[in-house]
């Protein structure tokens, strides 16, 4: 999963928002190194990871990409599950999106020390509306360029939204399934973090 659903999953409270974040930012062991709530909330970063990348939704979804993508199928999927996420956002939260997404970067850009590359970018993403702005499909060309600029292999990426438009359907069905199981699982480790 990418930003938007993470920070969904992960709880409405800042830190918890916060960790949520901070899980795509931190690497490494956490013992100590940031709050208790700040360290429960990037684990469940890391167990939402990990339970998406061995459901079988998601592996027959990755599976329809084309084999020659398959690499980078598991980035793909997630901006766009985020994208499906904001475009049907009301079927999974009764917060409007603008109100869970403004509250989010209020939070954001508040805290002082935000890790590595989170504290360059976290401006614009506020500014630009990130989150958001995943609701509109074109939008997601820009985000894939901004992917591939960071990738040693940016080609990887070329050609990936004619791929969504063909896949399109399919993909939704497959986040339709899979996300109301996803939210159970992060629901069920919130509670074992609190």
């Amino acid at each position: 999963m990418n930003y938007l659903a993470h920070l969904h999953l992960g709880g409405p409270a800042p830190q918890q928002l916060l960790g949520s974040l901070y899980g795509d930012f931190v690497k490494g062991s956490l013992e100590g190194r940031f709050a208790p709530a700040l360290e429960a909330a990037i684990r469940l970063h890391r167990q939402i990871d990990s339970y998406t990348d061995r459901h079988p939704v998601v592996l027959a979804a990755l599976a329809r990409f084309p084999r020659e993508r398959r690499r980078f199928a598991g980035i793909v999927l997630d901006v766009f599950f985020d994208h499906c996420l904001a475009r049907h956002w009301g079927n999974y939260a009764d917060q409007p999106l603008e109100q869970f997404t403004g509250a989010f970067y209020r939070v954001l850009l508040a805290e002082p020390e935000l890790p590595g590359r989170l504290a360059r970018i976290a401006p614009f993403m506020a500014a630009d509306d990130w989150l958001g702005a995943y609701g509109d499909f074109d939008t997601l060309e820009q985000v894939f360029n901004g992917i591939a600029r960071r990738l040693s292999r940016p080609e990887g990426m070329a050609g990936v939204m004619v791929e969504l438009e063909r896949l399109y359907e399919p993909l939704l069905a497959d986040f339709r399934e899979f996300y109301p199981q996803l939210q159970a699982f992060a629901a069920v480790g919130r509670m074992s973090d609190s």
